[in-house]
């Protein structure tokens, strides 16, 4: 039999030992499993971002059990209180593992949706004393590890409804008066701008591949470029092209897009025809 996998994912960096000793309370739990570190760049703190690298990582990694630790309310009690759980979804028969503050939410839905949750806060498999700071090292490793090990979801938490789920709200691009009202989800380690526009509203606006368009942002213009790749425009300048994840992005060849357009998360831009 191969050996269980689990899939790891924070915004603990690897400057201190939060990673390694969530992987010695994985390999204690679990001898057997084999983890997989997906990141553990994410900006601190950022949901949204994890929640997209989540989404967008797991359609290459073999099913198995999922953790992510994006959590910045850990510990919180009261109104910024968020609970711990752990998923079952559709594809695959997959597991995830995390903070209920959206950071699964994404990943979920394209794994076909959550069949059953639970609330792990008090799972039996947790350490104690549990940390107010750590449930990385203290819930979230040693639940993942008990269901790579082979114990049933049911056994490791209280069961919780699928529709109390914290959802995670994205901005949506549209079409005004010809032009593409799109906004920045995130920027990657290059500068490249991922979109939350589609081929549905490129085609719409009339946003052809191989040739120009103007990208706008507040009152100052860009020329850009509809290309396959980099390399179909000359260094220094402005393309939309597809990313990975055949979603609509910004780019500078052999540059940065967030720094030549000078935007962030969730700030608007207007594409048009040029």
């Amino acid at each position: 039999m191969s050996s269980p996998l689990v899939s790891f994912l924070s915004d603990y960096g690897l400057k201190d030992e939060f990673v390694g000793v969530c992987h010695g309370v994985i390999a204690q739990r679990c001898p057997a499993a084999r983890v997989i570190d997906l990141t553990h760049a994410i900006p601190r703190h950022d949901v949204r971002t994890g929640a997209l690298v989540l989404r967008d990582a797991l359609a290459y990694v073999p099913a198995g059990v999922h953790l992510g630790v994006v959590d910045p309310t850990v510990g919180a009690e009261g109104r910024h209180a968020r609970r711990a759980v752990a998923l079952r979804v559709s594809a695959q028969d997959r597991l995830l593992v995390g903070p209920d503050n959206g950071l699964l939410m994404l990943a979920a839905e394209r794994l076909e949706g959550v069949l059953e949750a639970v609330d792990i806060g008090r799972s039996p498999e947790r350490l104690q004393p549990v940390s107010a700071t750590f449930h990385g090292r203290d819930i979230f490793a040693p639940v993942a590890a008990a269901l790579a090990a082979g114990e049933p979801l049911a056994a490791l938490g209280e069961p919780l409804a699928v529709e109390e789920l914290t959802a995670l709200e994205l901005p949506r691009a549209h079409t005004a008066d010809g032009a593409i009202v799109t906004h920045v989800l995130r920027a990657d380690h290059f500068g490249n701008l991922t979109l939350d526009s589609s081929h549905v509203l490129l085609s719409s606006a009339g946003v052809r591949l191989g040739e120009a368009l103007s990208v706008q942002v507040a009152d100052r213009l860009y020329p850009a470029r509809y290309a396959t790749t980099f390399a179909d425009v000359a260094a220094g300048e402005l393309l939309l092209y597809e990313d990975a994840q055949r979603t609509p992005a910004l780019a500078v060849n052999r540059g940065s897009a967030a720094d030549l357009l000078g935007v962030g998360r969730d700030d608007e831009l207007l594409m048009r025809p040029a």
